[in-house]
């Protein structure tokens, strides 16, 4: 436990020991994220912007690295809002190595940014947004991600579809994960942009 959660903590029951209240203080803004079948994969703290929160969680861990590499950290801390379809570590792990070692070289900073934009999106758009979004499309939105490329959501049954330009597909995991500068969606793969 964080020495600031045992210092709330600690005040927390300090206040209802002196006040005599029988009420349990209302924890701080924070959402637990489940993933397919209600695996824990960590929590994000609406208090905090993107890039804290996505190096907060255990299951994002490639996403950070890349998006340090790629130099778009200073990004996703800033004003936004953005609406970030984040891949988790299991996602990364699809793509093939060659691919992933090579993205992360240092001559390839451009390229991994480019695929690290295609899956932010200007504004803030929570699940129930792009749902609508979708239904008034007729089944589709075309949504405009920050480098100007075309990505389309679509329902496959109750969870998002996201269709990438070269065709690759990710599907929403864990939806609406508030944070200061917009909000975040996991999804289980790595959406390629045109190149």
């Amino acid at each position: 436990m964080s020495v600031n959660r045992q210092l709330l903590c600690a005040a927390a029951v300090a206040a209802i020991t002196l006040t005599g209240c029988d009420k349990t203080p209302e924890p701080p803004a924070t959402e637990t994220m489940k993933i397919d079948g209600g695996a824990v994969a960590g929590t994000t703290d609406a208090s905090h912007n993107i890039i804290e929160n996505l190096m907060a969680m255990p299951n994002e861990k490639t996403l950070v690295s890349a998006v340090t590499a790629a130099g778009l950290a200073e990004m996703l801390s800033g004003d936004g809002p953005y609406t970030v379809f984040a891949p988790s570590d299991a996602a990364f792990q699809q793509v093939p190595v060659v691919t992933r070692n090579g993205w992360m070289r240092p001559a390839q900073k451009d390229v991994l940014a480019g695929v690290l934009k295609y899956h932010v999106v200007p504004g803030k758009l929570a699940a129930a947004d792009l749902a609508a979004k979708i239904e008034q499309g007729g089944g589709k939105a075309v949504l405009t991600t920050v480098d100007g490329q075309e990505l389309t959501a679509s329902m496959n049954g109750d969870k998002i579809l996201l269709t990438a330009a070269s065709g690759n597909k990710a599907t929403v995991t864990a939806s609406d994960l508030d944070q200061s500068n917009g909000v975040v969606h996991i999804v289980d793969a790595v959406l390629l942009p045109k190149m």
